[in-house]
C-alpha cells in the first residue's frame, strides 16, 4: 500500500497480512503513518496505490462491515449514559442488547446511568472497548488502545484481545507502547 495525504507521501510499499486469530502491532514514531494505515485499512482513506483485501472482499464499503474501530475519539455523546451509548451501538450494528453485561465486563457498572460527560478519560476508553466488543466485528483496528488506561484497564484490553483472537478475530493496533501480548510487528519509518 501507498498513502498520500495533503500531497505528502505518508508511507509506500507497505505490505501486511493478518490471519484469523492474529494480532499485528504497527509501530513507529509520530508522523510515520500508523493512524493513516489503520484509516486506510478501515476504508476511511483510499490508498494511492495497492490493494486491501479481507478474504475475497476488496470493496472498502463491504470491508467496513467487518471492521470494529477504536480511534482517538471515544464515540460517547456527552449527554448519553454508558447504558444508552451501548444500546445505541448495539441497535446500529444489529447486535444483542447486552449493555449491562458489557458495562460489568469493563468495570463501568457503577456509572452506567451517569451522563458520559462526567466520565474520566479512562472510563471513556473502557466504554469504547465495550462498544467495540458489542459491535461483534471480526477485524478490530485499534489506534493507541492503551492510552488513557490504568494497569487494570490495560489487563482488561489484553484479555479482550485474547478472547477476540481465540474466537478467530483479528486485531491490528497502532501503538507507541508495547501491547504486552504475543503479536507480529510492522515498523513504519520515520516521517
Amino acid at each position: 500500500l501507498t498513502c498520500v495525504r495533503g500531497g505528502r507521501m505518508v508511507f509506500r510499499d507497505v505490505s501486511l497480512q493478518a490471519n484469523a486469530g492474529s494480532v499485528v502491532a504497527i509501530e513507529g514514531p509520530n508522523g510515520a503513518g500508523k493512524t493513516s494505515l489503520l484509516r486506510t485499512l478501515a476504508g476511511f482513506l483510499a490508498p494511492a496505490s495497492g490493494t486491501i483485501r479481507f478474504g475475497a472482499i476488496e470493496d472498502a464499503e463491504e470491508r467496513g462491515k467487518f471492521v470494529g474501530w477504536l480511534g482517538h475519539e471515544d464515540g460517547a455523546k456527552p449527554q448519553l449514559t454508558p447504558t444508552e451509548t451501548l444500546r445505541f451501538f448495539a441497535a446500529l450494528g444489529g447486535a444483542n442488547d447486552n449493555a449491562g453485561e458489557m458495562l460489568e465486563a469493563v468495570g463501568l457498572s457503577r456509572v452506567r446511568d451517569l451522563p458520559c460527560r462526567y466520565l474520566s478519560a479512562g472510563q471513556k476508553k473502557r466504554l469504547a472497548l465495550a462498544r467495540l466488543k458489542i459491535g461483534a466485528r471480526s477485524l478490530w483496528l485499534l489506534d493507541e488502545p492503551l492510552a488513557g488506561l490504568d494497569a487494570q484497564g490495560k489487563s482488561l484490553l489484553r484479555a479482550m484481545i485474547a478472547e477476540h483472537c481465540a474466537g478467530g478475530g483479528i486485531v491490528i493496533a497502532a501503538t507507541h507502547e508495547p501491547l504486552g501480548i504475543d503479536c507480529a510487528r510492522l515498523a513504519l519509518g520515520a516521517p
